[in-house]
């Protein structure tokens, strides 16, 4: 079969994993395994000021992303290029969907956000914001039903950003190194992006580094919820405006994006009690608009990987990927002939 058609089988079955069969159980998913390397190291640490826990920091995404991109590399690689054909190369392409498809979720938002949304329907307003605990830092207690829909809402389209537009450009770009180089940085600043005593220095690189990731695709993504919008007949005219004019409403610099363009195409406001209202002027979502909200997510999502994704992994990502497999395979070669 032809590289080209491989790489468009690959980024296809993905994306059909990811609708299917959706997210592995945690305790089998490589992130999982990934955070608790991560714990581990925070758990022996003492010295957690200056250049030496910044130092720290930088080597410790360095050790994530080598051994667990190295593992899946090594895979890939291995059934390539060691499993007579056309198995291997049927192998290749299937462990190679099932990678990147870890590094990305485009469907998973329903997983977390439906049961919210029925129980609003149901009016347990305390069930679902126990529920929204678990997919937003904030104090969920209490909350009314339109807080708990925006904090869905608000949840869903930040995350459009960093669970799908940028780990599907890197991969697009890199391949598997390029999902790892994000996903790495990604996770470490969840655990250890926070700007106190703990953290601060330890933090600082990888937090640097996921808002550098995502400088670019946060300001993509406005363009494909605008895409979106209009193939579902929303408000897709005031989805880039209100980007440029709201996005610093956010603490983080890239998160704004998504999110004010979100609100705009689906004519509503999204409020986090003392830091931001977005869309303001707009009504606070119902569970209709999580609804919405989760529809125009995954076209706008399906739109970057056909326009974007599936483009760049054809004319670089697949073939970047190649080159440090091939690499891989001469160590091993080298190695092997070392030793015997």
């Amino acid at each position: 079969m032809h590289l080209w058609a491989d790489a468009i089988i690959i980024i296809v079955l993905a994306l059909l994993m990811d609708r299917f069969i959706g997210e592995l159980p945690n305790r089998f998913h490589p992130l999982r395994w990934m955070g608790n390397v991560l714990g581990w190291i925070d758990r022996r640490l003492r010295k957690r000021k200056g250049a030496w826990a910044v130092s720290l920091g930088i080597l410790s995404y360095m050790l994530i992303l080598s051994v667990f991109g190295g593992v899946a590399l090594l895979l890939t690689a291995c059934l390539r290029t060691y499993v007579p054909e056309p198995y291997g190369e049927i192998l290749w392409i299937v462990a190679t969907a099932f990678i990147v498809k870890i590094s990305f979720a485009v469907f998973s938002f329903r997983k977390h956000c439906d049961p919210i949304r029925k129980d609003l329907d149901e009016g347990k307003a305390a069930e679902a914001a126990s529920k929204v605990q678990m997919i937003v830092s904030r104090n969920t207690l209490g909350m009314d039903a339109e807080h708990i829909a925006s904090s869905c809402c608000e949840t869903v389209s930040e995350n459009y950003a960093d669970s799908v537009c940028s780990p599907l450009f890197f991969t697009g770009l890199l391949g598997i190194p390029g999902a790892f180089m994000f996903r790495c940085a990604n996770l470490m600043d969840a655990m250890w992006g926070y700007k106190n005593e703990k953290y601060g220095d330890l933090g600082h690189f990888p937090a640097r580094l996921d808002d550098v990731f995502g400088f670019l695709t946060s300001r993509i993504s406005v363009l494909f919820i605008a895409l979106g919008a209009a193939f579902l007949g929303m408000n897709w005219r005031d989805a880039v405006p209100a980007a440029r004019r709201e996005h610093r409403m956010t603490p983080s610099p890239n998160s704004g994006w998504p999110m004010t363009s979100t609100a705009a195409a689906l004519d509503i406001s999204m409020e986090k009690k003392d830091v931001y209202v977005m869309n303001p002027g707009k009504p606070l979502p119902t569970t209709e608009d999580i609804r919405r909200c989760l529809r125009l997510i995954e076209l706008s999502s399906v739109l970057f990987l056909a326009i974007v994704t599936v483009p760049l992994f054809l004319l670089l990502g697949v073939h970047v990927q190649l080159v440090v497999e091939n690499l891989i395979i001469e160590g091993i070669e080298w190695i092997a002939g070392a030793l015997l």
